[in-house]
């Protein structure tokens, strides 16, 4: 199955987040299939930029969100 998630990057106790469609059996950081966007926690607000265009092509051929991505999906009005 493909999922939408996160991928982890940036510093030790300073996280920058990746969103990227991904097999659901590869690890949290290993391979993914394409880079959709990107999530950064540490400004204020939170930073969330989608590429609204493939996120809604992912889900329509069947990628499944994970919770907290579909909570920034929503919040960047994709969803």
């Amino acid at each position: 199955m493909v999922k939408i998630r996160l991928r982890r990057m940036g510093a030790k106790k300073a996280p920058y987040y990746r969103i990227v469609v991904a097999d659901s059996r590869s690890p949290r950081d290993g391979r993914c299939i394409e880079e959709i966007g990107t999530y950064n926690p540490l400004t204020n607000p939170a930073t969330v930029e989608v590429d609204a265009e493939k996120a809604q092509q992912w889900i329509k051929n069947g990628a499944q969100p994970t919770d907290t991505v579909k909570a920034l999906l929503k919040k960047a009005n994709v969803l």
